[in-house]
């Protein structure tokens, strides 16, 4: 039988080494940067590192914080991918983790800061810095403070980084924001310990010496972010649109209509992708080509279903750049990329009827010079087979339209009279690609 005397050393033995053993811990540190404005593409980032680093198995993850904040949606859907995590993830504050940023450090295990770090202001604000209304206050207080009670901190304080009307004993006054120094934060307990470096930070969590891999935005998350960019979207649109059009213009279905729903499709997709569109915008998107469709082929000129297709496929567009929690700032860049996009879809518009038919480069395209009667060019191959027969008129003719010919759509006009679409016609007259028509009444 072991002597008191020997227990007690041996559980002093596992006292003293209980730390170093901690620090002895093996296993590669996956780094994830949350630098510079936070957007919507960087979400896709963070999750996919999130999701390597538990695959690998790795010992712990740490988001290295220097940012003044940024979009709340993909903040929340960064704290999202850290919550759900399977291994410890550490927030390294390095130095600042503003607004937005506070809300992605609160969802980490814990946070660690730089001497001079700071954490917090996090009121919401529009594009104008104008703090927003109550409901989004309202709904970013709520995000904190469940954060904040998540991780055993103090709700009070997290609240008050949103709402300056809250106040905080010991760090402002009510009318004040709270924002931490890293000082203020491990006297309140949101700050682990003050860390200088990479090299601190393991130490401190008790990883010292392991190997870190940071993960790096792959290819596909840079075409997503290069795609959903405020100048690249609008070209896309604009490209996607002047495709369709054109190809209705021409009659036919090959390139152009190729070119066109693969632009749409990639600033649609790429929407996807970020969690901004969902099926509303596709649904809305299919109904506005739909009313388009039938403006185009079925009620020839630009009435109401031309008006209902271009308000709902506008619709599309800027619901497709918003997210859950849009802000005021959201609702103008968006706006601001269809505005570019009609823009830059009427210049090249103009640009194609004014100036493709005098440019030399594209001369090919486009006859130049005259073609006279006189030397046998006719616009039309005449149709004298015509003359005397009878049809019916397919559209209105105001005079022009279209009548049907024996079974045949011709363009027909009057000689002013207005007739009706469905009333019987006669071909009076064929003059070259003129199909002259009467009532079949007269």
């Amino acid at each position: 039988m072991r002597s008191p005397t020997r227990w007690f050393t041996i559980a002093l033995a596992v006292v003293a080494t209980g730390p170093l053993a901690a620090q002895e811990r093996t296993g590669t540190v996956y780094r994830l940067e949350v630098q510079g404005t936070i957007e919507n593409g960087l979400a896709p980032y963070i999750a996919r590192g999130v999701r390597e680093a538990n695959a690998a198995g790795a010992a712990a993850i740490y988001l290295d914080i220097d940012t003044p904040g940024g979009r709340v949606d993909a903040a929340e859907r960064i704290a999202d991918a850290v919550r759900a995590s399977k291994i410890p993830v550490y927030a390294f504050v390095n130095p600042r983790a503003y607004s937005a940023g506070a809300l992605i450090a609160l969802s980490a295990d814990g946070i660690y800061m730089r001497a001079g770090g700071v954490l917090g202001a996090a009121t919401p604000v529009d594009g104008q810095g104008t703090k927003m209304s109550e409901k989004y206050v309202s709904a970013m207080r709520a995000e904190f403070r469940a954060l904040a009670e998540e991780q055993g901190l103090d709700p009070r304080i997290a609240e008050a980084m949103v709402d300056e009307s809250l106040g905080a004993p010991g760090l402002a006054e009510p009318g004040q924001l709270v924002t931490l120094s890293t000082a203020e934060a491990l006297r309140v307990g949101y700050a682990k310990a003050e860390v200088q470096d990479q090299a601190a930070l393991l130490t401190a969590v008790g990883l010292a010496g392991a190997p870190v891999e940071t993960v790096n935005i792959n290819w596909a998350e840079m075409v997503v972010r290069f795609l959903t960019s405020p100048i690249v979207s609008p070209l896309l649109l604009s490209l996607g649109v002047l495709a369709l059009l054109a190809e209705i213009k021409a009659g036919t279905h090959g390139v152009g209509l190729l070119v066109g729903f693969a632009s749409l499709g990639l600033f649609f997709g790429s929407s996807l992708v970020l969690g901004l569109a969902g099926m509303e915008e596709v649904i809305l998107l299919a109904l506005g080509v739909v009313a388009v469709a039938v403006e185009v082929f079925l009620l020839p000129g630009f009435g109401i279903a031309g008006v209902l297709g271009a308000l709902l496929i506008g619709a599309a567009v800027v619901l497709a750049m918003l997210g859950n929690f849009p802000t005021g700032t959201d609702v103008v860049r968006a706006m601001s990329v269809l505005g570019a996009s009609i823009f830059i879809t009427l210049a090249i518009a103009y640009a194609w009827l004014r100036h493709l038919p005098n440019s030399r480069r594209f001369s090919g395209l486009i006859h130049q010079g005259q073609a006279h009667a006189a030397e046998g060019f006719v616009s039309a191959l005449p149709r004298a087979e015509l003359v005397g027969r009878a049809g019916v008129a397919t559209t209105d003719l105001r005079p022009s339209g279209v009548a049907t010919v024996d079974g045949e759509k011709v363009d027909v006009v009057t000689d002013g009279e207005y007739i009706k679409a469905g009333a019987r016609v006669v071909v009076t007259r064929a003059e070259g690609y003129r199909h002259v028509v009467r009532s079949a009444q007269d």
